[in-house]
């Protein structure tokens, strides 16, 4: 892929919360080469602070997490006037659909298996990030 394919996503602010930390440096290395602004959190509690002084653009969320899981998370997200609007996106290594569905239960746009591809990184900031400019 050559840099003009990632202009669209260039100057987004992306928000990853993993309490693994080679997902999310992985996610990080991708996304800073594709121009985002990234922001990292191991858990829900530290990234509702992160996401409150930053306002990410989209934000991609573990669900098996200690003290706040993904789901709650979103929830959390979504309940808030601020950021209701804001694409979740939920990564889990496993590809359940009871997983699946639960993270549309709280208003995820989109779920992602891990370990993930750079295209389906990006293609998921194409596609919500764009949707909730």
């Amino acid at each position: 892929m050559n840099d003009e394919q990632h202009e669209d996503v260039a100057g987004l602010k992306v928000m990853v919360i993993d309490d693994s930390k080679t997902i999310r440096r992985t996610a990080e290395i991708l996304l800073k080469k594709a121009g985002c602004q990234v922001f990292t959190a191991t858990d829900g509690f530290e990234a509702l602070a992160l996401i409150a002084d930053n306002h990410p653009d989209l934000i991609f969320v573990d669900i098996m997490m200690p003290r706040l899981d993904g789901y709650q998370t979103c929830a959390l997200i979504k309940n808030n006037e601020a950021f209701k609007r804001t694409p979740v996106i939920m990564l889990s290594s496993k590809d359940g659909l009871f997983d699946r569905a639960k993270g549309r239960i709280v208003g995820s746009e989109q779920y992602l298996t891990k370990p993930f591809t750079k295209k389906e990184l990006l293609g998921a900031i194409r596609r919500h990030a764009k949707a909730a400019a």
